[in-house]
């Protein structure tokens, strides 16, 4: 705990680390904000539903507590990753802003209602200000534990872990059928263009995260 308390007064000390940890909080809170106005939009277009040819032969499973609580576990961890360690805090955060303001443009793009047949869960909760249900390209849930194995690429752990959390929620939401098929698989593919993204715009912030997982 001595180490963790001694990273942090070194990291906010520094005025150009601790501006970018600002700008890193600030703009994930702005693209929070975003989705919440693509959920209200989405919602008001959603159309129909359509078959999906893994949906159609896979029974519907109540995974309410792997979609909500799982959510609630995973953010915790990748939370406690930047505590651990500041030098995570920009580059991580600013990657999470930039996947939600993506995601948040693609489900403004498709209006699909929700897969038929899905278990009802509550969204009664603090997930009602997050999802609507109707926001399906393309799938967080499998895509950014993706994301994050793509960013933790170094650290075999960490990426093995993410990788493995990735497919255990991909498989949850169909399962689900809280997302088509294709929600799911670009998933993949999108998390991996947005992690280059993320280099591209913040190199500094990727260079100073590099420095702490050479390992």
């Amino acid at each position: 705990m001595k180490n963790i308390i001694h990273r942090h007064k070194s990291f906010w000390s520094q005025n150009n680390l601790r501006w970018s940890g600002i700008f890193g909080l600030v703009f994930l809170a702005l693209s929070l904000f975003i989705n919440y106005g693509a959920n209200i939009y989405v919602t008001n277009r959603a159309s129909n539903s359509v078959s999906d040819l893994f949906l159609d032969n896979l029974p519907a499973i109540n995974v309410g507590w792997i979609f909500f609580q799982g959510t609630i576990i995973f953010f915790i961890f990748v939370a406690w990753l930047m505590v651990k360690e500041p030098r995570r805090i920009p580059f991580v955060l600013k990657s999470i802003a930039i996947f939600i303001l993506i995601r948040s443009a693609f489900i403004s793009l498709t209006h699909l209602a929700a897969p038929p047949g899905q278990p009802i869960l509550s969204l009664s909760n603090m997930f009602s200000e997050i999802t609507s249900g109707n926001d399906l390209f393309f799938s967080s849930h499998a895509g950014m534990p993706f994301l994050m194995a793509l960013i933790f690429w170094k650290n075999k752990r960490l990426r093995a872990f993410f990788i493995c959390l990735s497919v255990f929620f991909s498989a949850s939401v169909l399962l689900g059928h809280l997302h088509y098929s294709i929600d799911v698989f670009a998933a993949f593919f999108i998390a991996y263009g947005i992690c280059h993204i993320a280099q591209w715009l913040f190199a500094k912030d990727y260079e100073l995260f590099l420095k702490e997982e050479n390992v």
